[in-house]
């Protein structure tokens, strides 16, 4: 999904935690004298070794672990017995400037969008397991077309695992209401051209993951 790559490229550049992001001017002038310069101008220079990481954990499953069969969707034809149920997220050292949050749960090896939700409130945490129908946040439809979380269900080709990335935003806004066009909720790309918009406009304060692998 192209438009997933250009927005894990862009908070790369521009929001990687345990780097400093910089204004283009900055980026430009990156000596001491022109720093000192822009925190007299006021421009918005951010040092990351002056804050604890941004982190994301769960307790569903371990950083680079196998993803539990109650997290499989309940009709994987593949993998019967599966609970369909999202995973417990934690998140901390959100910037204090953080007003909400948005959470995404992707396929990398299938480039699949399972789950997103946005404008989740700034006082949540956890995000509890199992929030089909959330009322932590607004849910856009996912690949599978529905509003809610839908568990791993890989087809037995090659490769046979697949990497699942469960990726926390932290913004200083609260992201505008996705339009429905008809009969159709927004969905994944929507979600991710709103969260590429916001982070051209410097909005994205922070970003995490944590990722599992299935089968």
């Amino acid at each position: 999904m192209k438009t997933k790559t250009h927005l894990d490229g862009f908070v790369d550049i521009r929001y990687r935690p345990g780097r400093s992001t910089r204004t283009a001017l900055g980026l430009l002038l990156a000596c001491a004298a022109t720093v000192l310069f822009a925190f007299a101008l006021g421009l918005p220079t951010v040092w990351a070794q002056d804050q604890l990481p941004f982190r994301v954990t769960s307790r569903t499953f371990s950083n680079g672990g196998t993803l539990p069969l109650r997290m499989v969707y309940n009709q994987c034809q593949y993998f019967p017995g599966g609970g369909n149920r999202s995973p417990d997220l934690s998140w901390s050292n959100a910037p204090p400037e953080t007003l909400s949050f948005v959470v995404i749960a992707y396929d990398h090896t299938a480039s699949f969008t399972h789950w997103g939700m946005y404008n989740i409130f700034v006082t949540t945490l956890p995000l509890n397991a199992g929030v089909p129908n959330s009322p932590y946040g607004t849910q856009v439809a996912n690949d599978f077309g529905d509003l809610r979380y839908n568990g791993p269900c890989p087809p037995p080709l090659r490769p046979a695992s697949h990497t699942y990335v469960f990726t926390v935003y932290a913004l200083d806004i609260m992201l505008p209401t996705l339009p429905t066009i008809g009969s159709f909720p927004p969905g994944s790309e929507a979600l991710y051209h709103a969260l590429i918009k916001a982070g051209r406009e410097h909005h994205i304060l922070r970003s995490a993951s944590i990722e599992g692998h299935f089968p």
